[in-house]
């Protein structure tokens, strides 16, 4: 259980910056509150919240991927690894004792926007907690995405190509803003190809309670997660090597 030692220090260091925290439960809430006040003004229906708030929380995971990301790069920049690659820990370990403790944080952020959601109308069935339940898979590689990408580049690297780069790949290729096939052609089919989309879709189809279509996104975002986590823990044990 060497991971769970070192889990509960990452939950502490995650814990000692609050604004890092409110900012990645509380920007998602921002956004479904202003887009909601933007369609109750608009003639057509663009931003309705049974749509709207599974690509909102998608959204706001790409945030996690930067925290996990500068979370593991700071460490890599201090004799904080070095001095823990002399223990018994494998890199499944650290990789394991660095996303846990973002996983409750995505729990938090769903459910706050979810609870902001039915405040402003959506109906709270039992489909919004499958359709929440389900995207913690995305969440998983978001943040394993980010631990990835945290193993190769330094924090200053990290905050362009996690903080940017990312961030408008999940707005322009998830759906969460606009419907992919107003765009279709090659944009749709490589929007698909990518895991954004499919997470959107699968908290939709969930939400709607059509769980017969959920298999397609369903895979995509498992094989996503698995790969991105195995990827992950890989690269990180190249480097341990090296150092």
């Amino acid at each position: 259980m060497r991971w769970l030692a070192f889990a509960r220090r990452n939950a502490r260091e995650i814990l000692r910056d609050p604004l890092t925290l409110a900012f990645g439960v509380g920007f998602p809430v921002v956004l479904i509150l202003l887009l909601t006040l933007i369609q109750r003004n608009i003639p057509v229906s663009l931003f309705e919240l049974d749509q709207l708030t599974p690509g909102v929380v998608v959204f706001g995971y790409s945030f996690l991927a930067l925290f996990a990301a500068l979370l593991i790069s700071k460490d890599r920049s201090t004799s904080f690894l070095l001095r823990l690659f002399s223990t018994p820990m494998t890199a499944a370990d650290f990789i394991l004792g660095y996303l846990l403790p973002m996983v409750p944080m995505a729990a938090a952020q769903c459910l706050f926007t979810y609870l902001v959601a039915a405040i402003l109308g959506l109906p709270l069935t039992v489909h919004a907690l499958a359709a929440g339940a389900l995207s913690l898979l995305t969440a998983v590689m978001f943040i394993s995405l980010g631990l990835l990408l945290g193993t190769v580049l330094n924090d200053k690297q990290v905050g362009g190509v996690c903080g940017a780069l990312l961030t408008n790949l999940s707005a322009w290729l998830s759906g969460t803003w606009f419907s992919l096939a107003l765009v279709g052609g090659w944009f749709e089919k490589i929007a698909f190809v990518l895991p954004f989309a499919n997470g959107v879709e699968l908290g939709r189809a969930a939400l709607a309670g059509q769980y017969g279509s959920l298999t397609p996104y369903l895979w995509w975002c498992l094989g996503y997660a698995v790969v991105l986590t195995v990827a992950a823990v890989l690269v990180f044990h190249s480097r341990m090597r090296v150092k």
